[in-house]
């Protein structure tokens, strides 16, 4: 696990971006910061999290790898369609695990490109997984 700094020099392999990680939750617990800088190689979500979590073992906590890993009964009925047309949700294997959340900007990643949303250097990141007590 490192924290890194911005690079000097951009690496022979492509362009760096430097974004601002804020962790709660369990993730905060894992990775033992709440908010600190992380650069990494690309300029996708995608490739943010896959180095992320090789430098920090959370992808199981985030990353959800089936339809059943990304959803939770909830007390409101299932409709068969959404009102509306507002509602996105990421592809099988790119979603969010039940109550963990990734944001980009303030803005969860479904609402935005997904996986491949763009990033710059200086975006906040936020890696989501509340605590959840239960009696």
């Amino acid at each position: 696990m490192q924290q890194t700094e911005p690079p000097a020099e951009e690496t022979d392999d492509g362009e760096t971006t430097t974004v601002s990680v804020r962790c709660t939750g369990h993730v905060r617990t894992e990775v033992g910061e709440p908010r600190f800088e992380y650069t990494f190689e690309g300029n996708t979500l995608r490739e943010f999290l896959d180095a992320f979590c090789e430098d920090y073992d959370v992808r199981e906590m985030l990353i959800a790898e089936t339809e059943s890993e990304a959803t939770t009964e909830g007390w409101a009925p299932e409709l068969g369609e959404l009102p509306g047309e507002n509602y996105a949700k990421n592809p099988e294997g790119e979603q969010t695990r039940q109550y963990a959340r990734v944001s980009v900007r303030g803005t969860f990643n479904e609402h935005l490109d997904g996986l491949d949303t763009e990033l710059k250097d200086g975006d906040p990141v936020a890696l989501m997984y509340p605590f959840i007590y239960c009696c």
